[in-house]
């Protein structure tokens, strides 16, 4: 049941962080070959900070 709940918030988690980055690349105006790895690095971070968190969570139940 933890699992399945984590995988949805971070989902919806990741969503809402991809939708901010683009707004900010597109008002920033950075040139569209950085995009890709703009959004690499950002959802490698904060995969980084799910998975911390879904240890976090388990080791403490």
């Amino acid at each position: 049941m933890l699992l399945l709940v984590v995988v949805l918030f971070s989902v919806f988690y990741l969503f809402q962080i991809n939708r901010m980055t683009y707004a900010l690349v597109t008002q920033k105006e950075i040139p569209e070959e950085k995009h890709a790895k703009i959004f690499r690095t950002i959802n490698v971070l904060i995969t980084i900070l799910l998975v911390s968190f879904y240890v976090e969570v388990s080791v403490a139940m």
